[in-house]
Protein backbone atom coordinates (compact mmCIF):
# COMPACT_ATOMS: atom_id res chain seq x y z
CA UNK A 1 0.00 0.00 0.00
CA UNK A 2 2.71 2.45 0.91
CA UNK A 3 4.34 2.01 -2.50
CA UNK A 4 1.42 3.97 -4.01
CA UNK A 5 1.10 6.37 -1.07
CA UNK A 6 1.27 9.56 -3.15
CA UNK A 7 -1.86 8.71 -5.12
CA UNK A 8 -3.73 7.23 -2.16
CA UNK A 9 -2.91 10.28 -0.05
CA UNK A 10 -4.50 12.47 -2.70
CA UNK A 11 -7.58 10.23 -2.70
CA UNK A 12 -7.80 10.44 1.09
CA UNK A 13 -7.49 14.23 1.04
CA UNK A 14 -10.31 14.37 -1.52
CA UNK A 15 -12.51 12.23 0.73
CA UNK A 16 -12.78 9.32 -1.71
CA UNK A 17 -13.73 5.82 -0.66
CA UNK A 18 -11.24 3.24 -1.91
CA UNK A 19 -10.16 -0.34 -1.43
CA UNK A 20 -6.56 -1.46 -1.46
CA UNK A 21 -5.23 -4.92 -2.32
CA UNK A 22 -1.76 -5.63 -0.94
CA UNK A 23 0.52 -8.60 -1.53
CA UNK A 24 1.02 -10.35 1.81
CA UNK A 25 3.18 -13.29 0.78
CA UNK A 26 4.77 -14.74 -2.34
CA UNK A 27 6.05 -18.14 -3.35
CA UNK A 28 7.92 -19.37 -6.38
CA UNK A 29 8.38 -17.06 -9.34
CA UNK A 30 5.88 -14.38 -8.34
CA UNK A 31 6.42 -11.11 -10.23
CA UNK A 32 6.05 -8.68 -7.29
CA UNK A 33 6.92 -8.90 -3.64
CA UNK A 34 5.14 -8.26 -0.33
CA UNK A 35 3.81 -4.72 -0.06
CA UNK A 36 3.01 -4.32 -3.76
CA UNK A 37 -0.50 -2.90 -4.03
CA UNK A 38 -3.39 -2.11 -6.33
CA UNK A 39 -6.13 0.30 -5.24
CA UNK A 40 -9.56 1.08 -6.69
CA UNK A 41 -11.70 4.07 -5.77
CA UNK A 42 -15.49 4.27 -5.74
CA UNK A 43 -15.48 5.65 -9.28
CA UNK A 44 -13.58 2.63 -10.63
CA UNK A 45 -10.20 4.33 -11.05
CA UNK A 46 -7.29 1.96 -10.39
CA UNK A 47 -3.65 2.59 -9.48
CA UNK A 48 -0.77 0.23 -8.77
CA UNK A 49 -0.23 -3.44 -9.48
CA UNK A 50 0.04 -6.69 -7.53
CA UNK A 51 1.22 -9.08 -10.21
CA UNK A 52 2.45 -7.26 -13.29
CA UNK A 53 -0.78 -8.14 -15.10
CA UNK A 54 -1.47 -11.83 -14.34
CA UNK A 55 -4.33 -11.42 -11.87
CA UNK A 56 -5.04 -7.69 -11.97
CA UNK A 57 -8.58 -8.16 -13.29
CA UNK A 58 -9.57 -10.54 -10.52
CA UNK A 59 -8.00 -8.34 -7.85
CA UNK A 60 -9.78 -5.30 -9.28
CA UNK A 61 -13.09 -7.12 -8.89
CA UNK A 62 -12.21 -8.01 -5.28
CA UNK A 63 -11.58 -4.34 -4.54
CA UNK A 64 -14.92 -3.34 -6.05
CA UNK A 65 -16.64 -6.02 -3.96
CA UNK A 66 -14.87 -4.83 -0.79
CA UNK A 67 -16.13 -1.30 -1.40
CA UNK A 68 -19.65 -2.65 -1.69
CA UNK A 69 -19.78 -4.99 1.30
CA UNK A 70 -17.11 -3.42 3.54
CA UNK A 71 -15.40 -6.76 4.19
CA UNK A 72 -11.66 -7.41 4.41
CA UNK A 73 -10.61 -10.63 2.64
CA UNK A 74 -7.40 -12.58 2.08
CA UNK A 75 -7.25 -14.23 -1.36
CA UNK A 76 -4.70 -16.70 -2.74
CA UNK A 77 -3.72 -16.87 -6.41
CA UNK A 78 -1.60 -19.55 -8.04
CA UNK A 79 -1.09 -21.40 -11.30
CA UNK A 80 -3.52 -24.24 -12.04
CA UNK A 81 -2.34 -27.14 -14.20
CA UNK A 82 -5.86 -28.61 -14.17
CA UNK A 83 -7.57 -25.50 -15.52
CA UNK A 84 -5.55 -23.59 -18.09
CA UNK A 85 -8.14 -20.80 -18.05
CA UNK A 86 -8.20 -20.36 -14.28
CA UNK A 87 -7.30 -16.96 -12.89
CA UNK A 88 -3.73 -17.36 -11.72
CA UNK A 89 -0.06 -16.67 -12.18
CA UNK A 90 1.13 -18.12 -15.47
CA UNK A 91 4.71 -17.89 -14.22
CA UNK A 92 3.96 -20.65 -11.70
CA UNK A 93 4.21 -18.60 -8.52
CA UNK A 94 1.73 -18.11 -5.69
CA UNK A 95 0.66 -14.88 -4.04
CA UNK A 96 -1.66 -14.00 -1.18
CA UNK A 97 -3.44 -10.66 -1.42
CA UNK A 98 -5.11 -8.76 1.43
CA UNK A 99 -8.05 -6.66 0.20
CA UNK A 100 -9.15 -3.91 2.60
CA UNK A 101 -11.89 -1.29 2.15
CA UNK A 102 -10.94 2.21 3.33
CA UNK A 103 -14.20 4.13 3.46
CA UNK A 104 -14.42 7.77 4.45
CA UNK A 105 -16.62 6.95 7.46
CA UNK A 106 -14.60 3.94 8.68
CA UNK A 107 -12.97 4.17 12.14
CA UNK A 108 -9.67 3.03 10.57
CA UNK A 109 -9.67 5.91 8.06
CA UNK A 110 -7.68 8.43 10.20
CA UNK A 111 -4.94 5.85 10.75
CA UNK A 112 -4.67 5.10 7.05
CA UNK A 113 -4.69 8.82 6.26
CA UNK A 114 -1.86 9.51 8.71
CA UNK A 115 0.18 6.63 7.30
CA UNK A 116 -0.29 7.85 3.73
CA UNK A 117 0.72 11.38 4.67
CA UNK A 118 3.89 10.09 6.35
CA UNK A 119 4.82 7.85 3.42
CA UNK A 120 4.14 10.52 0.81
CA UNK A 121 6.42 12.90 2.73
CA UNK A 122 9.20 10.32 2.84
CA UNK A 123 8.96 9.95 6.62
CA UNK A 124 9.67 6.70 8.43
CA UNK A 125 6.52 4.84 9.45
CA UNK A 126 5.18 1.30 9.58
CA UNK A 127 1.62 0.11 9.05
CA UNK A 128 0.58 -3.19 10.61
CA UNK A 129 -2.67 -4.82 9.45
CA UNK A 130 -4.30 -8.06 10.55
CA UNK A 131 -4.18 -10.38 7.54
CA UNK A 132 -5.25 -13.60 9.32
CA UNK A 133 -6.96 -14.10 12.61
CA UNK A 134 -10.35 -13.76 14.30
CA UNK A 135 -12.99 -12.14 12.09
CA UNK A 136 -13.34 -9.18 14.45
CA UNK A 137 -9.64 -8.34 13.99
CA UNK A 138 -9.47 -8.46 10.19
CA UNK A 139 -8.78 -5.05 8.76
CA UNK A 140 -7.57 -3.53 12.01
CA UNK A 141 -4.58 -1.29 11.43
CA UNK A 142 -1.76 0.09 13.54
CA UNK A 143 0.54 2.98 12.61
CA UNK A 144 3.98 2.93 14.20
CA UNK A 145 6.66 5.62 14.01
CA UNK A 146 10.34 5.40 14.99
CA UNK A 147 9.91 7.60 18.06
CA UNK A 148 7.47 5.16 19.61
CA UNK A 149 4.28 7.02 18.75
CA UNK A 150 1.56 5.18 16.88
CA UNK A 151 -2.09 5.39 16.03
CA UNK A 152 -4.48 2.46 15.80
CA UNK A 153 -8.00 1.77 14.70
CA UNK A 154 -10.37 0.97 17.47
CA UNK A 155 -11.09 2.67 20.78
CA UNK A 156 -9.00 5.71 21.59
CA UNK A 157 -7.10 4.22 24.49
CA UNK A 158 -3.44 4.82 25.31
CA UNK A 159 -1.06 2.11 26.42
CA UNK A 160 2.55 2.11 27.54
CA UNK A 161 4.57 -0.85 26.45
CA UNK A 162 7.89 -0.29 28.12
CA UNK A 163 10.83 1.90 27.11
CA UNK A 164 10.33 3.44 23.69
CA UNK A 165 7.06 1.55 23.05
CA UNK A 166 3.83 3.50 23.42
CA UNK A 167 0.76 3.70 21.26
CA UNK A 168 -2.85 4.79 20.98
CA UNK A 169 -5.89 2.74 20.08
CA UNK A 170 -6.34 -0.99 20.02
CA UNK A 171 -6.20 -4.06 17.80
CA UNK A 172 -9.53 -5.33 19.08
CA UNK A 173 -9.20 -4.48 22.76
CA UNK A 174 -6.15 -6.64 23.41
CA UNK A 175 -3.53 -4.43 25.11
CA UNK A 176 -0.79 -7.08 25.12
CA UNK A 177 -1.32 -7.75 21.40
CA UNK A 178 -1.10 -4.01 20.75
CA UNK A 179 2.14 -3.65 22.65
CA UNK A 180 3.78 -6.66 21.03
CA UNK A 181 2.60 -5.70 17.55
CA UNK A 182 3.95 -2.16 17.94
CA UNK A 183 7.34 -3.38 19.17
CA UNK A 184 7.67 -6.00 16.43
CA UNK A 185 6.54 -3.58 13.72
CA UNK A 186 9.08 -1.04 14.92
CA UNK A 187 11.81 -3.67 14.59
CA UNK A 188 10.85 -4.27 10.97
CA UNK A 189 10.72 -0.51 10.40
CA UNK A 190 14.23 -0.15 11.81
CA UNK A 191 15.41 -2.71 9.26
CA UNK A 192 13.44 -1.01 6.47
CA UNK A 193 11.58 -4.26 5.78
CA UNK A 194 8.07 -5.22 4.75
CA UNK A 195 6.93 -8.62 5.94
CA UNK A 196 4.65 -10.61 8.21
CA UNK A 197 4.52 -11.28 11.94
CA UNK A 198 3.08 -14.39 13.51
CA UNK A 199 1.70 -13.68 16.97
CA UNK A 200 -0.74 -15.26 19.37
CA UNK A 201 -3.98 -13.48 20.24
CA UNK A 202 -2.66 -12.70 23.72
CA UNK A 203 0.40 -10.94 22.25
CA UNK A 204 2.96 -13.68 22.82
CA UNK A 205 5.91 -13.59 20.41
CA UNK A 206 5.13 -16.92 18.82
CA UNK A 207 2.87 -18.20 16.04
CA UNK A 208 -0.63 -18.61 17.35
CA UNK A 209 -3.64 -17.23 15.56
CA UNK A 210 -2.79 -13.75 14.29
CA UNK A 211 -0.79 -12.81 11.20
CA UNK A 212 0.10 -9.16 10.74
CA UNK A 213 1.27 -7.64 7.48
CA UNK A 214 3.77 -4.90 8.29
CA UNK A 215 4.63 -2.39 5.57
CA UNK A 216 7.59 -0.12 6.20
CA UNK A 217 8.04 3.28 4.62
CA UNK A 218 11.52 4.68 5.09
CA UNK A 219 13.36 7.60 3.51
CA UNK A 220 15.07 6.61 0.26
CA UNK A 221 18.57 5.14 0.58
CA UNK A 222 21.51 7.35 -0.25
CA UNK A 223 23.83 7.12 -3.22
CA UNK A 224 26.90 9.32 -2.90
CA UNK A 225 28.83 9.81 -6.12
CA UNK A 226 32.35 11.10 -5.58
CA UNK A 227 33.90 12.80 -8.61
CA UNK A 228 32.00 15.29 -10.77
CA UNK A 229 33.01 13.64 -14.06
CA UNK A 230 30.98 12.88 -17.19
CA UNK A 231 30.34 9.31 -16.05
CA UNK A 232 28.85 10.72 -12.84
CA UNK A 233 26.20 12.65 -14.78
CA UNK A 234 24.79 9.42 -16.21
CA UNK A 235 25.13 7.57 -12.89
CA UNK A 236 23.14 10.28 -11.10
CA UNK A 237 20.26 9.80 -13.53
CA UNK A 238 20.30 6.03 -13.08
CA UNK A 239 20.55 6.38 -9.30
CA UNK A 240 17.46 8.57 -9.24
CA UNK A 241 15.66 6.07 -11.47
CA UNK A 242 16.43 3.33 -8.90
CA UNK A 243 14.98 5.43 -6.09
CA UNK A 244 18.14 6.70 -4.40
CA UNK A 245 18.65 10.11 -2.87
CA UNK A 246 21.72 11.07 -4.88
CA UNK A 247 24.53 13.36 -3.73
CA UNK A 248 27.46 14.45 -5.89
CA UNK A 249 30.64 15.44 -4.07
CA UNK A 250 33.81 16.93 -5.56
CA UNK A 251 36.48 19.23 -4.21
CA UNK A 252 36.55 21.24 -7.45
CA UNK A 253 33.81 23.90 -7.58
CA UNK A 254 34.19 24.40 -11.32
CA UNK A 255 32.91 20.85 -11.92
CA UNK A 256 30.46 20.31 -9.03
CA UNK A 257 27.68 22.55 -10.35
CA UNK A 258 23.92 22.37 -10.72
CA UNK A 259 24.28 22.98 -14.45
CA UNK A 260 26.31 19.78 -14.83
CA UNK A 261 24.16 17.74 -12.43
CA UNK A 262 20.56 18.94 -12.69
CA UNK A 263 19.16 15.60 -11.47
CA UNK A 264 21.21 15.38 -8.25
CA UNK A 265 19.44 15.93 -4.94
CA UNK A 266 22.54 17.50 -3.39
CA UNK A 267 25.79 18.90 -4.75
CA UNK A 268 28.65 19.26 -2.28
CA UNK A 269 31.95 21.04 -2.85
CA UNK A 270 34.37 19.51 -0.38
CA UNK A 271 37.16 16.98 -0.15
CA UNK A 272 35.47 13.59 -0.48
CA UNK A 273 36.90 11.98 2.67
CA UNK A 274 36.08 15.03 4.76
CA UNK A 275 32.48 15.10 3.56
CA UNK A 276 32.05 11.35 4.07
CA UNK A 277 33.16 11.58 7.69
CA UNK A 278 30.64 14.30 8.52
CA UNK A 279 27.59 13.15 6.57
CA UNK A 280 24.98 10.61 7.60
CA UNK A 281 25.23 7.08 6.18
CA UNK A 282 23.66 3.75 7.07
CA UNK A 283 23.66 0.13 5.96
CA UNK A 284 21.67 0.99 2.81
CA UNK A 285 24.08 3.69 1.60
CA UNK A 286 25.88 3.20 -1.72
CA UNK A 287 29.25 4.88 -2.33
CA UNK A 288 30.52 5.23 -5.90
CA UNK A 289 34.05 6.60 -6.26
CA UNK A 290 34.62 7.89 -9.78
CA UNK A 291 37.54 10.24 -9.13
CA UNK A 292 40.27 7.64 -9.94
CA UNK A 293 42.85 10.03 -8.51
CA UNK A 294 44.94 8.75 -5.60
CA UNK A 295 44.92 12.01 -3.68
CA UNK A 296 41.11 11.76 -3.49
CA UNK A 297 40.64 7.99 -3.60
CA UNK A 298 42.96 6.78 -0.88
CA UNK A 299 41.76 8.91 2.07
CA UNK A 300 38.18 8.48 0.92
CA UNK A 301 38.35 4.68 0.62
CA UNK A 302 40.32 4.39 3.85
CA UNK A 303 37.26 5.82 5.59
CA UNK A 304 34.59 4.19 3.41
CA UNK A 305 35.84 0.62 3.76
CA UNK A 306 35.63 0.89 7.53
CA UNK A 307 32.02 2.11 7.53
CA UNK A 308 28.90 -0.12 7.69
CA UNK A 309 27.56 0.88 4.27
CA UNK A 310 25.93 -1.37 1.67
CA UNK A 311 28.29 -0.91 -1.26
CA UNK A 312 31.69 0.67 -1.98
CA UNK A 313 32.86 0.74 -5.58
CA UNK A 314 35.67 2.59 -7.34
CA UNK A 315 36.28 3.33 -11.01
CA UNK A 316 39.59 2.77 -12.74
CA UNK A 317 41.65 0.38 -14.80
CA UNK A 318 43.02 -2.83 -13.37
CA UNK A 319 46.41 -1.16 -13.08
CA UNK A 320 44.77 1.70 -11.18
CA UNK A 321 43.09 -0.83 -8.92
CA UNK A 322 46.38 -2.59 -8.10
CA UNK A 323 48.05 0.73 -7.29
CA UNK A 324 45.06 1.81 -5.21
CA UNK A 325 45.04 -1.46 -3.26
CA UNK A 326 48.76 -1.13 -2.55
CA UNK A 327 48.30 2.39 -1.21
CA UNK A 328 45.36 1.32 0.94
CA UNK A 329 47.43 -1.47 2.49
CA UNK A 330 50.14 1.06 3.25
CA UNK A 331 47.69 3.22 5.21
CA UNK A 332 46.64 0.21 7.28
CA UNK A 333 43.66 -1.48 5.65
CA UNK A 334 43.62 -5.25 6.10
CA UNK A 335 42.50 -7.87 3.59
CA UNK A 336 38.89 -8.27 4.89
CA UNK A 337 38.45 -4.51 4.60
CA UNK A 338 39.92 -4.47 1.09
CA UNK A 339 37.67 -7.36 0.10
CA UNK A 340 34.66 -5.06 0.48
CA UNK A 341 35.93 -2.84 -2.36
CA UNK A 342 34.30 -3.46 -5.75
CA UNK A 343 36.93 -2.34 -8.19
CA UNK A 344 36.87 -1.85 -11.08
CA UNK A 345 33.26 -0.89 -10.39
CA UNK A 346 30.46 -2.38 -12.50
CA UNK A 347 29.52 -5.65 -14.18
CA UNK A 348 31.14 -6.77 -17.42
CA UNK A 349 28.64 -5.53 -20.01
CA UNK A 350 31.22 -4.33 -22.49
CA UNK A 351 30.20 -0.78 -21.57
CA UNK A 352 32.00 2.18 -23.15
CA UNK A 353 29.79 5.27 -23.01
CA UNK A 354 28.94 7.06 -19.74
CA UNK A 355 25.36 5.78 -20.01
CA UNK A 356 26.45 2.18 -20.58
CA UNK A 357 28.93 2.44 -17.72
CA UNK A 358 26.26 3.83 -15.41
CA UNK A 359 24.06 0.86 -16.34
CA UNK A 360 26.85 -1.59 -15.51
CA UNK A 361 27.44 0.10 -12.14
CA UNK A 362 23.72 0.08 -11.33
CA UNK A 363 23.50 -3.59 -12.29
CA UNK A 364 26.28 -4.47 -9.84
CA UNK A 365 24.60 -2.45 -7.08
CA UNK A 366 21.31 -4.30 -7.58
CA UNK A 367 23.05 -7.67 -7.78
CA UNK A 368 24.97 -6.97 -4.56
CA UNK A 369 21.83 -5.83 -2.77
CA UNK A 370 19.65 -8.75 -3.87
CA UNK A 371 22.26 -11.51 -3.93
CA UNK A 372 22.26 -11.88 -7.70
CA UNK A 373 25.12 -13.35 -9.70
CA UNK A 374 25.05 -10.98 -12.66
CA UNK A 375 25.00 -13.98 -15.00
CA UNK A 376 22.48 -14.27 -17.86
CA UNK A 377 19.19 -15.92 -16.92
CA UNK A 378 19.25 -17.83 -20.20
CA UNK A 379 20.50 -21.35 -19.52
CA UNK A 380 20.70 -20.75 -15.79
CA UNK A 381 18.92 -22.99 -13.31
CA UNK A 382 18.99 -20.35 -10.58
CA UNK A 383 15.64 -18.91 -9.43
CA UNK A 384 14.64 -15.64 -11.07
CA UNK A 385 13.19 -14.20 -7.87
CA UNK A 386 15.02 -14.88 -4.63
CA UNK A 387 13.20 -15.22 -1.35
CA UNK A 388 14.69 -12.90 1.29
CA UNK A 389 14.68 -12.97 5.05
CA UNK A 390 14.40 -10.23 7.61
CA UNK A 391 17.92 -9.24 8.62
CA UNK A 392 18.74 -7.03 11.56
CA UNK A 393 15.13 -6.83 12.74
CA UNK A 394 16.11 -7.84 16.25
CA UNK A 395 13.01 -9.93 16.85
CA UNK A 396 12.32 -13.61 17.06
CA UNK A 397 8.75 -13.27 15.86
CA UNK A 398 9.42 -11.49 12.58
CA UNK A 399 9.89 -13.04 9.21
CA UNK A 400 9.61 -11.56 5.77
CA UNK A 401 6.66 -12.77 3.78
CA UNK A 402 7.91 -15.35 1.33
Amino acid sequence: MLDIADELNRWAEEGRDFAVATVVSVGGSAPRGPGAALAVDSGGTAVGSVSGGCVEGAVYDLCVQALQDGRTVLERFGYSDEDAFAVGLTCGGVIEVLVTPVRADAPERPVYAAALVAASRGEAAAVARVARGPVELLGRVLLVRPDGSSGSSGPSTSYAGGPGVSHEGSLGGRPELDRTAAAEARALLAAGRTGTLELSEDGARCPGGVTLLVESSVPPPRMIVFGAVDFATALVRVGKFLGYHVTVCDARPVFATRVRFPDADDIVVDWPHRYLRRTVTDDRTVLCVLTHDAKFDVPLLEAALRMPVAFVGAMGSRRTHEDRARRLREVGLDEPELARLRSPIGLDLGARTPEETALSIAAEIVAAREGGTGAPLTGSGAPIHRDGSVRGAGTAGAREAA
